[in-house]
């Protein structure tokens, strides 16, 4: 009798899905962040308010300046703000048009917007808070909803929305430490399954390369971060640590396969601080020239608070610091019942987070309550709100970096909603009441103003008035006419004028600025002076060699007085 053996069948294995077979949910949110964001840059660019900040016109120019200058090249990155924004800016500002108008200094942000967003829903969607499955295409329905919800109140938030729209580095400071956090997830996750499998299983090796290729990921996104905002060195300290403890709980034979992959983590995240210590002590002879020099926020509370003023709220006290920064943080939500509703359900998503044992996530989420707690206690870093005291503005939007938290908290409770109410009438319905929460906290806050818009309006008026003026003066001088001019302060008129950098003599130019305010006429044809700044001082002793021909004032800001050189004398060629 003939015998048939029956071979049996291989399960088929769950396929890594491809960039470019993203399921709906994934193409549908990209979509309707781009909408968004060019909708919304529209809207404030022909309102002419994608200018209103002074650190957005100095980020634009501060990237013009490195190929646009007498003395062009990297060290025109100055300090105190670190290099990465402004080299992803260059290319977008090297058009007139596009450096005149602001708008080539929008596009990084709002590029960085849309990923922000698919960021915080990929740790539902891929993440460890969705699907514990790391190769499955499409997430569960609890997952797909926890997303949604999570994206919909970072992405909806009107203060980010208004961000992104301008040069400001918010929006790309939070995509880069949502996009650390995601891959140092997925590292974790894949290194777990690979512990979990046999050495030699083939799901052993998938479950190892992904777990490689996550960690990789993580350091160069947590380096890009780190190049950004100075909150993400915490960030950086505290993933350090994190990879470092996961090594520690590994199997010695998985430590063993990762062990290049670490030091690769380590070398790339520990050279980004070293780098910046040598830029620093290579160009200003001090190391920390970022964080005390005269640039500073240490520097410039030290120049600008007289004898006798009161400190800042905060001051060498963390609990106030922390208590301001942490009502910083509501008014960017929002400044109604609203926005409270949404706080509590994140702190009920924090406990469920915290009960379901995701420590890393937890902290690293919401180390930037840490973070500024420091800076405003002390780092010289003041927050002025206008519902408490000094009832002013100013960093209001740094509240914006704990967006993130209160999305994913927000997302967490959504995708346990979804998951534990059977019937779908009630659990419909429960999104409904949820999204409707978040669109009416945002609509609230729309009809009484974004509040970082506010700041930006309020501390734009005299600025951009005196501005103007002294760009309408400019505008008259002859076409090639170089000038001295000190332009940390008002750089943005010669960014009307449409006065190209490299025809100004500035405090960038370093050894060449030192000679001119010595010596003007050997170097420019004018001079702007404006009340006690640099130019101001050397044109006092000066006044021989120049004849005023213009006087720009507005009330709040210093006077400016423009001459012109009396005789050219033999200028030295640069």
């Amino acid at each position: 009798m003939e015998t048939t053996s029956v071979e049996p069948i291989a399960p088929a294995r769950a396929l890594a899905p491809s960039p470019l077979r993203r399921p709906k949910s994934w193409w549908l949110l990209a979509g309707a962040a781009i909408a968004v964001s060019i909708l919304s840059f529209v809207h404030f660019f022909r309102s002419g308010q994608i200018l209103l900040y002074g650190d957005a016109v100095a980020h634009i120019n501060i990237a013009r300046r490195v190929f646009d200058s007498r003395t062009p090249g990297l060290l025109q990155l100055g300090t105190v703000w670190l290099p990465l924004p402004h080299i992803l800016t260059m290319p977008f500002i090297s058009n007139r048009w596009l450096w005149q108008s602001g708008a080539g200094g929008s596009i990084v942000a709002m590029v960085a917007y849309v990923f922000a967003g698919l960021g915080i829903a990929r740790l539902f969607w891929r993440g460890v808070l969705g699907n514990d499955d790391q190769h499955q295409v499409q997430p569960n329905g609890a997952a797909t909803w926890g997303g949604w919800i999570a994206a919909l109140v970072l992405l909806l938030n009107p203060n980010l929305i208004y961000m992104q729209a301008t040069a400001m580095t918010e929006s790309l400071s939070l995509a880069l430490m949502t996009w650390s956090i995601v891959w140092f997830t997925e590292f974790v996750t894949a290194a777990r399954r690979a512990a979990a499998s046999d050495i030699s299983d083939e799901g052993h090796q998938l479950a190892l390369r992904k777990s490689r290729r996550s960690l990789e990921l993580c350091a160069v996104t947590l380096a890009a971060a780190m190049l950004t905002r100075y909150d993400s060195w915490f960030l950086g300290v505290l993933t350090g640590v994190a990879v470092l403890v996961s090594f520690f709980f590994m199997p010695s034979v998985l430590r063993i396969e990762l062990r290049k992959t670490l030091l690769k983590f380590i070398v790339l995240t520990a050279a980004v601080p070293l780098f910046w210590f040598a830029y620093n002590y290579g160009v200003y002879q001090n190391p920390l020239e970022f964080a005390n020099g005269q640039y500073s926020a240490r520097g410039i509370e030290a120049r600008t608070t007289r004898p006798g003023d009161p400190h800042h709220p905060g001051f060498h006290s963390m609990k106030t610091a922390a208590v301001y920064y942490w009502k910083d943080a509501q008014l960017n939500l929002g400044e109604g019942k609203f926005a409270t509703g949404i706080v509590l359900l994140a702190i009920v998503g924090v406990v469920i987070l915290l009960n379901r044992k995701h420590f890393w996530l937890v902290a690293f989420l919401w180390l930037p309550l840490l973070f500024y707690s420091l800076s405003i206690a002390y780092g010289g870093v003041p927050i002025f709100m206008p519902v408490w005291w000094p009832f002013s503005y100013y960093n209001v939007r740094y509240g914006l970096q704990l967006l993130p938290a209160v999305a994913v908290a927000v997302g967490i409770v959504a995708t346990l909603m979804n998951r534990n109410i059977s019937r779908n009438d009630l659990r419909y319905g429960a999104n409904i009441v949820l999204i409707t929460l978040v669109l009416a906290c945002y609509w609230q806050a729309w009809r009484a103003v974004p509040i970082c818009l506010r700041e930006a309006r309020v501390n734009a008026v005299t600025r951009m008035a005196f501005e103007h003026q002294l760009a309408g003066e400019l505008s008259k001088l002859p076409a090639h006419a170089s000038l001295l001019m000190y332009t940390s302060s008002h750089v943005g008129a010669l960014q009307e004028a449409g006065i190209p950098l490299r025809r100004t003599v500035n405090e960038g130019n370093y050894r060449v600025w030192e000679a001119a305010l010595a010596n003007p006429a050997l170097w420019v044809d004018y001079v702007v002076a404006m009340r006690d700044d640099p130019v101001w001082n050397s044109a006092q002793q000066h006044q021989e060699q120049l004849v005023p021909i213009a006087r720009v004032s507005v009330p709040g800001q210093p006077e400016a007085i423009l001459y012109r050189v009396r005789v050219d004398g033999r200028r030295r060629g640069v």
